[in-house]
């Protein structure tokens, strides 16, 4: 698999060196644009599985698709904009052809024009009291809303948005105020002296506190918006242009590349902290754990950074009202190497501190297990995040690799049954997932995979060592997507384990490559140009059916909170179609498991389960709730139908006070990790506890105690026979 990719990419760097000589030569300030605009066009010309045609439909869809990115809420452009953008409606195409900006220009001049009238409207609106008396209703369909023509127009559309956000923060104080009431009415609650210290507050001035909380959040959005430069709105325009080859094609911007790698192996070099950027300063928001800032501890949450020198330099670069992602960009930097952080402390003091950067494994990324005994037998639970790879080093950790090591601890604890929990899973390194499909078959292939105009290719475990040949339970949801689906279909197909879980997976059958687009240009004088993630190929399982569209189905179906909301593939814009192939040749599991008795009595169970049927419930109203689109701005009306709504939820409280009599521990040697990670124990701890209610981690030992207990009623009626 590895070898085609790279011989598709020569390929495709090799075409593009032979005509990039007669390409335009760019003369202006807009050469990064149109040469970016060059490159994406032409990667996705040669190189996307499935390539659209450039015309005018496809222009019409850009055109809605970046106007509906940019003013998602219709509250900056006006119909007359709108009318003057439409001369280029069906002409994009054409200036994607000849890389010319004229669409892009004119939007990005006028919706920062539009955006900077945007602050004097709602400063002037949040300036005025609202009365939540009158009748107002706030309509949240902004699909269906129209443009608007005039400034009052706009500043109405602007007043309805700010009062549905100002009841909320109006509803929150009240509220918060009973409460402190109800607790000062039982003596035993507060001291006289905190009785004392109680202000009741007035109607009129929890209405100057919404208003006032409604700023503050608008001033920090607008923060965030300035700090965006014209490059960051550019990348909104080109992701709108290859979005409609289909969903999981994306432009990624050099920052966004950055988090994309990081994301992707899990691990990153710096000092370990997340920032945040409040008004025009630079916080910490998070230490992560295990990082060297972790060890040092010395920095904290709350600390504002005000410079940042590295070890060798004599002057700080002054960061306040820098972008987040410039300044995390002076923070990283190779492992063994310092950074010095002149902070403002919480206390309000100024100090300087020197920070050794490391590498920071992100825990959450990585698989984690636990065990647990149920009637006398161990069973174990790994849960895999992604199917992570480091793509610069796939030697140095991958999920496959990690799976194995938990696998053997698990057997060293006694192990008879396996839960691997997928739940959530987006996917990640397909070539991942062909390795840990093989730590439970012999060898035999496992996925095939098609290019445009190219013969099926079927990917294989080679490896006829098995990590694990007992009883298997792999446990999905409608969020198990990619890779995920390609294990769930392989662990299904040759009925070596039993899939639960929703009644199909997400639903995405396609396999993408992501291209560092500076590859593809020579002597580049125009500064990082980022990647492109495009889609080169489709999967299919080795029955030949693609899990496009449909994705896996479970062999039990389970009810969860997703069930009735639209969040599939076949939910998304642009998806590819469902389409089969040929099967590959492969031999079923030979093992004496029984899976027909044992989904059977699964089903059986299920469907007598309170607590499934309770869930399914809660997601049909939550799927009313989230369909509701129209609001009173009336507090009386607001507050009544959210008291109905919290009469209504109670209902459904019983869902996380569910508990099993199950109690499940760490491996020894994350114990002994724990020993001196405080934050690891205590994240285990609430893994843990969130096990041990699980309706559906409880189902999935039950089915893992019935395969046990048939393969020994099917092993003596073989030897009897």
């Amino acid at each position: 698999m590895k070898r085609n990719i790279n011989i598709f990419l020569i390929t495709l760097l090799l075409a593009f060196a032979s005509c990039s000589f007669t390409t335009k030569t760019f003369e202006n300030s807009d050469d990064k644009d149109k040469l970016l605009i060059q490159l994406v066009t032409y990667v996705l010309e040669q190189g996307h599985f499935e390539p659209k045609d450039m015309n005018d439909e496809f222009s019409v869809h850009v055109f809605d698709d970046y106007l509906n990115q940019l003013d998602p809420f219709k509250r900056y452009f006006y119909e007359s904009d709108i009318n003057e953008f439409s001369v280029y409606k069906n002409e994009l195409d054409n200036q994607l052809m000849d890389y010319d900006l004229s669409f892009f220009n004119l939007t990005h001049e006028r919706l920062l024009k539009r955006m900077d009238e945007s602050k004097l409207i709602f400063k002037e609106v949040l300036d005025k009291p609202f009365d939540y008396n009158n009748e107002d209703e706030f309509k949240a369909d902004y699909e269906n809303l129209s443009y608007v023509k005039t400034k009052k127009e706009m500043k109405e559309r602007w007043r309805q948005q700010l009062k549905f956000s100002a009841i909320a923060n109006f509803h929150d104080l009240m509220r918060t105020q009973e409460i402190e009431i109800e607790q000062l009415s039982d003596e035993n609650t507060l001291s006289k002296s905190a009785e004392e210290a109680f202000q009741k507050k007035s109607r009129s001035e929890m209405e100057i506190e919404s208003r006032e909380s409604t700023l503050t959040s608008l001033n920090e959005l607008y923060d965030f918006i300035d700090d965006r430069e014209r490059k960051d709105w550019f990348a909104v325009f080109m992701n709108a242009v290859v979005v409609e080859f289909d969903p999981h094609t994306y432009y990624f911007a050099p920052e966004a590349k950055d988090r994309f790698d990081v994301d992707m192996s899990g691990s990153y070099e710096g000092i370990g902290a997340r920032l945040q950027k409040k008004m025009d300063y630079i916080s910490i928001v998070e230490i992560i754990s295990g990082g060297s800032a972790w060890r040092q501890n010395k920095l904290e949450v709350g600390d504002k950074i005000l410079k940042v020198r590295q070890e060798n330099d004599l002057e700080a670069v002054n960061v306040v009202g820098m972008r987040t992602d410039d300044a995390v960009k002076l923070i990283k930097g190779p492992k063994g190497t310092s950074v010095i952080l002149t902070l403002k402390k919480v206390d309000g003091s100024v100090v300087d501190l020197s920070i050794p950067r490391d590498v920071i494994e992100l825990e959450e990324t990585y698989a984690k297990s636990a065990y647990v005994e149920k009637g006398g037998v161990v069973y174990g639970v790994i849960n895999l995040p992604k199917f992570y790879a480091d793509f610069a080093d796939y030697n140095k950790r991958n999920a496959a690799g990690d799976i194995k090591k938990e696998i053997t601890r698990l057997k060293s604890e006694g192990m008879e049954g396996l839960v691997l929990d997928l739940r959530n899973n987006g996917g990640g390194s397909l070539k991942t997932v062909v390795d840990m499909a093989g730590l439970f078959i012999k060898e035999g292939p496992v996925v095939q995979v098609r290019s445009t105009g190219e013969p099926r290719e079927v990917l294989r475990d080679r490896d006829r060592s098995i990590s694990w040949d007992g009883p298997l339970v792999i446990l999905v949801n409608e969020l198990s997507a990619s890779a995920s689906e390609i294990l769930a279909a392989a662990i299904q197909d040759y009925k070596r384990g039993i899939v639960i879980g929703s009644k199909q997976t997400y639903g995405k059958g396609t396999v993408q490559i992501v291209l560092d687009l500076n590859r593809m240009v020579r002597n580049n004088t125009n500064g990082d140009m980022g990647a492109l993630k495009f889609t080169t190929q489709k999967f299919y399982r080795i029955d030949g059916g693609s899990t496009q569209l449909e994705g896996v189905k479970s062999d039990v179906v389970v009810p969860d909170r997703y069930s009735y909301i639209d969040i599939g593939e076949r939910d998304q814009e642009n998806p590819l179609a469902w389409d089969k192939i040929a099967p590959a040749e492969y031999d079923l599991w030979d093992s004496y498991f029984d899976y027909d008795a044992t989904i059977a009595k699964s089903k059986k169970r299920m469907d007598s389960s309170e607590q499934l049927k309770l869930i399914n419930e809660n997601a049909k109203w939550i799927k009313n709730i989230r369909d509701r689109d129209v609001f009173s701005l009336n507090y009386d009306d607001y507050r009544a139908k959210l008291d109905a709504n919290e009469r209504e939820a109670k209902r459904f409280e019983k869902i996380s006070e569910y508990k099993t009599d199950l109690s499940f521990n760490s491996l020894p040697y994350e114990i002994t990790q724990m020993a001196q990670d405080s934050v690891l124990e205590m994240k285990r701890q609430r893994w843990h506890q969130s096990l041990a209610k699980d309706v559906y981690i409880e189902e999935a030992l039950n089915v893992l105690n019935d395969l046990k207990n048939t393969y020994s009623i099917k092993k003596v009626a073989t030897v009897k026979d």
